[in-house]
């Protein structure tokens, strides 16, 4: 009996350690227990119909978004869609656990940012411009002029949501009125008049042009600005179309988040290529494209984008996009959770590669190879 309980301990013994170390050898499951979308042998769609979801309305404007809850492949990077009316203020608030990178598309825009520092900026924006708020700082932004701006947000967080952004009002109707009245050095009463929940967006007049100097509450200004005129750069254009990149590199201040406004003419190619340190979030302006993405043991996907449809690529996936029209241009906002931008080019890398090498890698004579083009072109045109 005794030998009998000996090897049964044993067999137990034998397949725990088996069912851990096949465990040890699949990895561990991210926090919460999810499976990550990526491991399965199919890859998971990465584009979400952003423009198709249900607005957040409020007297001033709207917003939706784009966030890893419903679209669980974008662990890296968020995205808010929002409109504001004349005189429409997103309310005074702050981010903690994500940065802020915005492009304006239509309409104009101010925003006021504080720091850590005490350091402050007023600012006023429109079509083409970027803001970039570092995580935590303090801003609000209200539309000016006399139309309707809209405006898309980027938080280098896929989980950013709603919970980890902090309102003025949100807070100040939570805490008691005594203690704001220590707080503020008034009676409590006070505070009678004031929302007695998060506000979000409000609506209010229109603000005065900003003067020519600089107010009193933004004489310490920071050393580096919120914002950089990404529209009015230059840019790379070619015969297929146009780039427009907005790293740390043009504007300092942006360290942890790359922009881009990529412009595919008709059949144009933006060609094969992937990003070594970062994930690609993509916002379609206007247009229609096709995106196939790469992802290793025979995994490769296309999804048709259009106007208000977002994509996601995640880090080091090889990839590439396709104008699908054959008339009409395609306008992307292209934005990375790095401030360092990296790409690395499929033609490129083959062509630093002797000749003899790449024979033995395709099984093809140097004839075959001769014929293809294997320079960085990054936007191609067939025939050109």
């Amino acid at each position: 009996m005794l030998c009998l309980r000996k090897s049964l301990c044993a067999l137990v013994v034998i397949l725990f350690a088996s069912c851990f170390a096949e465990v040890l050898a699949q990895g561990s499951p991210p926090a919460g227990g999810s499976a990550n979308p990526l491991d399965s042998k199919t890859l998971p769609s990465f584009k979400f119909e952003m423009g198709k979801q249900p607005m957040r309305t409020f007297e001033g404007g709207s917003a939706q978004e784009a966030t890893v809850k419903d679209f669980p492949i974008s662990t890296g990077i968020a995205g808010v869609n929002m409109y504001l009316k004349p005189g429409g203020l997103r309310e005074l608030h702050w981010h903690a656990n994500a940065a802020e990178w915005s492009y304006v598309i239509k309409g104009h825009a101010r925003v006021t940012v504080f720091d850590p520092e005490g350091r402050s900026e007023v600012l006023d924006f429109g079509p083409g411009d970027v803001w970039y708020f570092p995580r935590g700082h303090g801003h609000s932004i209200q539309g000016i002029g006399n139309e309707e701006c809209q405006f898309i947000l980027v938080f280098d967080n896929g989980a950013f949501s709603e919970f980890a952004t902090f309102s003025i009002t949100d807070w100040i109707s939570r805490t008691p009125k005594e203690v704001l009245a220590k707080q503020f050095k008034v009676p409590a009463s006070t505070f009678d008049a004031f929302p007695k929940k998060e506000v979000y967006i409000a609506q209010g007049p229109v603000p005065p042009a900003l003067p020519l100097d600089p107010p009193p509450f933004s004489l310490k200004s920071p050393p580096l600005t919120h914002r950089y005129r990404l529209g009015a750069q230059k840019g790379t254009t070619i015969d297929g179309g146009s780039f427009r990149l907005a790293s740390q590199k043009e504007f300092p201040l942006s360290s942890t988040m790359t922009g881009a406004v990529q412009i595919l003419k008709p059949n144009a190619l933006r060609e094969m290529h992937w990003h070594p340190n970062a994930d690609e979030w993509q916002y379609y302006i206007k247009g229609h494209a096709r995106l196939t993405l790469f992802g290793s043991d025979g995994r490769a996907r296309t999804e048709e984008f259009g106007p208000g449809d977002v994509g996601y690529v995640p880090q080091g996936y090889g990839h590439y996009i396709e104008n699908a029209s054959q008339t009409e241009d395609c306008e992307t906002l292209i934005v990375l959770n790095s401030g360092n931008y990296q790409e690395i080019s499929l033609s490129a890398w083959m062509n630093s590669n002797p000749p003899e090498l790449l024979e033995t890698n395709f099984g093809v004579s140097r004839r075959v190879l001769d014929l293809l083009n294997r320079k960085d072109t990054f936007i191609t045109v067939p025939g050109k």
